[in-house]
């Protein structure tokens, strides 16, 4: 069985009285794209800086494939990071801002061109070598600051929210680019994101932080469609919580259950629903018309409100608002429910 690329033993980072990292035990598979996902404070950037040799743990150990790595200086770890702002050096060409670790390693110049070539042509850039930093856009540096991290073939690559300064568009762009260069790359990938979809479309593995803990692992479907907490529920994507009374009246206990807003059907009050559904009635409240999907509030009968999103298929924006003030039913399956934990 081989090492995992890195292992988190019980590992903490306190400043002060601040615990920004508490008790993490996280292991990350050779190979993989895994994102450490949550919030601004959640821990996250903590752990990729503890990877790095930035930090270090103030209890606990870190291994990078089997070797105990929490005291070693950052040069001394096989690990590489990219940042969000880039961290180009503005004098110098692509070439030789790319070639600059070899140069460092005395790599000779004939061996570096050649290597520096060859990621220029990985992440797309081919021959864009001669220009400065300030010649290329935002998703231009990204990518050079990509190949200089990959250049000295390091056995993982630390990505801390590297498309954050990003527009919409090349963001989403930029996200299918990172996963295809990892696959051919073929190396472990560890990405910090606060962003959602980000986690969602790349990774193969998540870990979703909390005040320092990590409140589930998981491929992306499983935390997505089963949250372990209500947390993850509300923190990725939108999902309806119920609880208490409403839970009682709908599923017979009062233990908290979500459901995703997608995941719930309306219909009118004359329609039949299947059998075997989960189904409450309520009033519309709201009609926000999105384009793509219209997002509707309706206020239980049984008391709270549900969050229900369906896609616009044949119906236009006119069509959907007349449906505000209207009485309805709502369905959903019983697979589409996950009960929480505290």
């Amino acid at each position: 069985m081989t090492n995992p690329a890195i292992r988190f033993d019980s590992v903490s980072r306190h400043f002060g009285d601040v615990k920004a990292v508490d008790a993490v035990d996280l292991e990350i598979h050779d190979g993989e794209f895994f994102s450490m996902l949550g919030p601004s404070g959640s821990g996250k950037t903590t752990c990729l800086r503890m990877i790095a040799g930035f930090d270090r743990p103030t209890n606990g150990q870190i291994f990078l494939y089997g070797q105990d790595v929490s005291n070693l200086p950052p040069f001394e770890r096989d690990v590489n990071t990219v940042f969000q702002d880039y961290a180009l050096f503005p004098h110098m060409t692509i070439d030789d801002n790319v070639a600059y670790g070899l140069m460092i390693k005395g790599v000779p110049k004939a061996e570096r061109m050649k290597q520096v070539n060859e990621m220029l042509e990985l992440v797309q850039l081919p021959g864009f070598g001669h220009r400065k930093p300030s010649q290329l856009s935002g998703g231009q540096r990204q990518r050079v600051a990509l190949a200089r991290a990959l250049i000295n073939h390091p056995k993982v690559l630390l990505l801390d929210e590297p498309l954050g300064a990003l527009d919409l568009k090349l963001r989403q762009q930029m996200q299918i680019e990172l996963k295809s260069i990892q696959k051919r790359v073929g190396i472990t990938f560890i990405f910090v994101t606060h962003d959602q979809e980000e986690a969602l479309t790349m990774s193969d593995r998540i870990a979703v932080f909390s005040q320092g803990k990590i409140e589930q692992i998981g491929t992306p479907s499983e935390v997505y469609e089963k949250p372990a907490t209500p947390f993850v529920a509300g923190f990725v994507g939108t999902s309806n919580l119920v609880s208490g009374d409403v839970a009682k009246r709908l599923t017979g206990a009062e233990k908290t259950f979500s459901v995703r807003p997608e995941k719930i059907h309306l219909s009118f009050s004359n329609e039949n629903i299947p059998a075997g559904m989960i189904s409450t009635s309520g009033l519309v409240r709201d009609v926000i018309y999105l384009g793509l999907f219209t997002r509707y509030l309706v206020t239980l009968d049984e008391g709270g409100d549900l969050v229900v999103v369906e896609q616009n298929l044949k119906t236009t924006s006119m069509d959907v608002l007349k449906i505000r003030g209207q009485k309805v039913r709502l369905f959903w399956e019983k697979e589409h429910m996950s009960f929480l934990g505290a």
